[in-house]
């Protein structure tokens, strides 16, 4: 049984570091000085097959409760996820089909196994109970809401402003994601500021069901690689599965006046560097040169210290020196005359033949440090190595 820990510096950082807001902060500050042993909850939908940097920071703070000896359930929304949440939607999130889900959810317990320690967490699936609710215990909860408060919602309000469709599916969500805390007997939620609505749905369904009510921690909300919110949808994600060359890459891709909240949120250095770098950057250090750091530390997060290392000396190869990186992907296909769009899709340098023509056009695609300017067909030899834009890589052997 793990001894819980009651620092009170440690506690003071887990209440505030990347948090916005604490309901009831001093509630769960005095029970985690307590010494007694809290029940933590997060559930993370699989919409996408990955999990991205933007969904570390909720799991990041639950790894902090675990540090501390309480005991964490992380919960994968298998049912949840069918329905589809759209607390951070402008529009109507379409059903996914149960096929989706399964495929998607197939690695996401071990993603999460990145950041947390699955041996002493409790991974829950929540189809196992809300798919056994009746129609009348589903009505009991609806009961509990009005329609006034689902659509006081900012983005439910700005879609019917628009004349925008708003299902009665969507009202569910909150339900669903409120009886997950009764079924858990949550003492905290984790969750993201669009979560609000959600998180509190949770306290009202465990007063309903005479449990006492959970507490909730909102993190902050990160921007991606194109400063927009990171969202799967958008295709602006740095996701974990990410082998550390791309990781490394795409951490250098995001805007400067992002730095300090990536180090804040999705690192654990501590905040008086943190402090000591934004310093830096305000007295004219190099951006670029700190937000190589930056990299460093999330790719070593994933990957260790040897990887992240090597992927930022290949970073530094590719962009300072102009050279090819040594840990290349290498490739086995026929080696005759390819059409170099079925080539390019062939490799996986592109995720489509279009994607495949566009990068063409664009004069980013190399081929033995030749680039290509047109489409052709290409004489493919062992040894050929295929460039596409500044990271992407393969040989072909």
């Amino acid at each position: 049984m793990s001894k819980i820990i009651t620092d009170k510096k440690k506690i003071k950082e887990l209440l505030s570091r990347g948090v916005d807001e604490v309901i009831n902060e001093k509630d769960l500050e005095k029970k985690l000085k307590s010494g007694k042993k809290l029940r933590v909850k997060l559930g993370i939908d699989p919409t996408s097959p990955n999990i991205h940097l933007g969904r570390a920071i909720p799991l990041l703070k639950l790894k902090d409760f675990q540090d501390l000896g309480h005991q964490i359930i992380f919960i994968v929304g298998d049912f949840t996820g069918v329905i589809g949440d759209t607390s951070d939607k402008e529009s109507e999130r379409p059903m996914l089909s149960k096929e989706d889900i399964k495929k998607n959810m197939t690695e996401y317990a071990a993603q999460a196994g990145k950041i947390i320690n699955l041996r002493k967490c409790e991974v829950k699936y929540n189809s196992k109970w809300l798919k056994k609710l009746k129609y009348n215990e589903i009505g009991e909860q609806a009961n509990l809401f009005s329609v006034a408060e689902f659509i006081a919602r900012e983005n439910i309000k700005k879609r019917l402003d628009k004349g925008s469709r708003v299902s009665l599916r969507e009202m569910l969500y909150p339900l669903m994601q409120g009886y997950d805390s009764v079924a858990i007997k949550a003492d905290v939620e984790l969750g993201g500021t669009d979560q609000r609505f959600n998180l509190l749905a949770g306290r009202k369904m465990q007063e309903h069901f005479k449990q006492e009510p959970q507490n909730i921690l909102m993190t902050e909300l990160m921007a991606g690689t194109d400063s927009r919110k990171m969202s799967s949808s958008w295709g602006n994600t740095i996701d974990l599965t990410l082998e550390p060359n791309n990781m490394f890459g795409k951490v250098m891709s995001i805007s400067d006046d992002l730095i300090v909240k990536y180090f804040t949120l999705v690192t654990r250095v501590p905040m008086d560097d943190i402090i000591g770098i934004e310093s830096q950057i305000k007295s004219g250090a190099n951006p670029r040169d700190i937000k190589a750091k930056l990299a460093n530390e999330i790719v070593k997060m994933f990957y260790g210290e040897k990887k992240a290392k090597t992927a930022s000396d290949n970073f530094d190869k590719q962009f300072k020196d102009n050279e090819i990186p040594d840990d290349i992907k290498e490739v086995k296909i026929e080696n005759k005359k390819w059409d170099i769009i079925e080539l390019l899709f062939e490799t996986k340098l592109v995720s489509s033949k279009s994607d495949a023509k566009r990068m063409v056009k664009q004069g980013a695609v190399k081929i033995d440090d030749k680039k290509i300017i047109s489409i052709s067909e290409i004489e493919v030899k062992s040894g050929m190595i295929i460039q596409v834009g500044k990271r992407k890589f393969v040989k072909i052997s």
